[in-house]
């Protein structure tokens, strides 16, 4: 069984078909830019034109980067404030005359995680992180969704996370990895002190490059892995073994006496 997925990013709108039986793409996906601003009618519009580049007709499930609860979009960070309490399953139907699911962004990477990649089986705390634009999260306790995390809005030193370690302030501020790198394991440190979890997966385009990144976190206790669902089997890491490119980062160090 196939549905069309949508993904409404800050940088691009993408879809694609997707085969639900190999959790994989059916068809290379398409991209268009997302508008500014990027408010529901020019968004709406955007996803019609992603749909009808494929001839679609069928079930459509769309990722938004914001809280969504039930259909009703209820934060909107890295997108257009207009959005805020848009049904946008309704909207979106209305554009499409298509049946239309909507759920959080990382919440859908994370079940599809769950379901078919990084995190299939593990039971206890696993938590998704995409780095991107901001930073979403998705929080799984025995293979159960906490849904709406948004775990990069989290308070750190002061800032709000992501604005301190999304891929896109580290573009934006021409920050070396190293650099990049101490940031991201500060707020791995955080979030390991708050939940527990003993499973980081690494999403979000910058996973592509997790070699040159994930070497560098230190004193983090949970397993790190890049998540390995997803467009292309070339972008995967095919199990938890270390030359599968799954590491565990080292224990901290024994307080001195």
């Amino acid at each position: 069984m196939n549905v069309f997925g949508v993904d409404i990013g800050g940088s691009g709108i993408k879809g694609a078909p997707v085969d639900l039986d190999r959790g994989d793409l059916a068809e290379p996906r398409h991209k268009v830019l997302t508008p500014h601003p990027a408010a529901p009618e020019p968004v709406a519009d955007c996803v019609a034109e992603v749909v009808r580049h494929f001839g679609w007709s069928g079930p459509v499930g769309v990722t938004f980067p914001g809280v969504v609860t039930g259909s009703v979009i209820r934060t909107a960070a890295n997108v257009d404030k207009n959005w805020i309490d848009v049904d946008a399953a309704e909207l979106l139907h209305e554009r499409l005359g298509m049946p239309v699911t909507v759920l959080n962004d990382a919440d859908a990477a994370g079940v599809a995680e769950m379901t078919f990649g990084a995190g299939k089986g593990r039971k206890g705390t696993v938590m998704l992180l995409t780095f991107g634009t901001g930073i979403g999260s998705a929080l799984f306790v025995d293979g159960r969704l906490v849904p709406n995390t948004e775990l990069g809005h989290l308070e750190l030193n002061n800032h709000e996370a992501e604005k301190r370690a999304a891929t896109k302030v580290k573009e934006d501020e021409g920050l070396s990895w190293e650099h990049w790198a101490r940031r991201v394991q500060k707020y791995l440190a955080h979030l390991e002190m708050l939940f527990s979890p003993e499973l980081f997966i690494i999403g979000g385009g910058v996973s592509r490059k997790a070699d040159k990144f994930v070497p560098l976190l230190h004193h983090i206790r949970a397993e790190i892995v890049r998540r390995r669902s997803g467009r292309r089997s070339s972008h995967r890491w095919s199990g938890s073994r270390a030359s599968d490119r799954t590491r565990r980062a080292r224990p901290p160090p024994a307080p001195r006496s």
